[in-house]
């Protein structure tokens, strides 16, 4: 959306075009002078039928409803990922052209919307091109979030608490113990129940080696504690341990399987900051380019508008005002001023 609210506005012309733009620019620099003022320039469409216009008009307000949203997702996702990123925004533009500058200078693009095209045909194309737009911002989105999500599952597990991070950077292979008949199990324990732990854990079982239990890390909630014994009491001092609330946690110590997390870590977060990346230039680009097919169709709507009040052939004067508002009261007398007593001004606002 453009920095400032803008009406884009269609009056009926009596005499001359240029004579309604000259009192119009009169009345608003005399009664509203902070308010800027620009010509619109809507180009000579196909009309068609009064009919097929009517029944256009019933779609116009759901297609820009439609347009806008787009141009509002876009806008929220720029703004996330410039947040994201530090940086301050440098304003949105469409083909480098500010997009307040774009809108009060528009010009329509006969190449890419031909005027002798039906006006159903020119809607149904912006209306496509916008929903193409949409379903690519969605999919490369899902593409970026995918990442994310999986970087801060991983993130959790490295930085949560002891019940359910990652132990691999916390567990030496020194202080594991295995051979065939002895295991090291790992023991997560309260740290109110720590006391608990050391004076009960060499008889939660028979064949515990007595003064194995060694701690190893501590966090706000948890302490770690190795604890040795004979592999086959394995299950019952787990079924034991568990019942005192000491929780104990699978781990098997791999160098190999260390590496490959690292790895895939790694691999994550360059394809975060390239997805980041390529994100946000798709979205500035997309951006222009919907904000540009919102601007053709809005042209359009102030031309089917302007017929179905004013009627054929077409004749009025379309202009861009951006009135502040403590303004828009005296603007929209301004313009009521300039209708005569059969006709009412049609304003679109941007």
């Amino acid at each position: 959306m453009a920095t400032n609210r803008y009406w884009v506005v269609s009056l009926p012309v009596q005499n001359s075009a240029s004579s309604l733009w000259s009192r119009l620019q009169e009345s608003v620099s005399k009664n509203s002078f902070d308010t800027p003022l620009y010509r619109f320039s809507t180009p000579d469409l196909r009309v068609g039928t009064l009919d097929s216009l009517l029944a256009l008009s019933d779609d116009l307000l759901k297609s820009n409803s439609f347009i806008e949203g787009v141009s509002h997702k876009i806008r929220r996702q720029i703004e996330e990922l410039e947040r994201v990123y530090g940086v301050e925004s440098g304003g949105l533009t469409v083909n480098g052209v500010p997009v307040d500058s774009y809108l009060t200078r528009f010009v329509w693009d006969e190449a890419k919307y031909p005027t002798m095209s039906p006006l159903r045909e020119i809607v149904d194309n912006i209306h496509v091109q916008v929903a193409r737009i949409e379903d690519d911002l969605k999919v490369r989105v899902a593409e970026y979030n995918n990442v994310r999500s999986q970087l801060n599952a991983i993130n959790r597990k490295q930085s949560g608490s002891l019940a359910v991070r990652d132990l691999s950077n916390l567990v030496k292979p020194e202080d594991i113990i295995t051979s065939e008949h002895l295991v090291t199990l790992l023991a997560v324990v309260p740290k109110y129940s720590q006391k608990d732990w050391l004076s009960n854990y060499e008889t939660l079982t028979t064949y515990v080696v007595p003064r194995s239990s060694k701690k190893l890390y501590e966090d706000n909630e948890y302490a770690l504690y190795t604890v040795t014994l004979f592999q086959r009491v394995a299950d019952n001092f787990r079924t034991s341990a568990r019942e005192r609330g000491f929780q104990i946690r699978d781990f098997e110590h791999s160098s190999e399987a260390q590496e490959s997390r690292k790895k895939e870590l790694e691999k994550l977060m360059q394809d975060q900051e390239s997805l980041k990346s390529v994100l946000l230039q798709w979205s500035y680009n997309s951006y222009g380019e919907v904000f540009s097919s919102w601007m053709h169709f809005c042209a359009v709507r102030v031309f089917a508008e302007s017929i179905l009040r004013y009627g054929l052939p077409p004749s009025f004067l379309a202009a861009v005002l951006a009135p502040s508002v403590k303004s828009e009261k005296k603007v929209r007398s301004i313009l009521e001023s300039l209708c005569d007593t059969t006709h009412r001004q049609c304003i679109l606002e941007i």
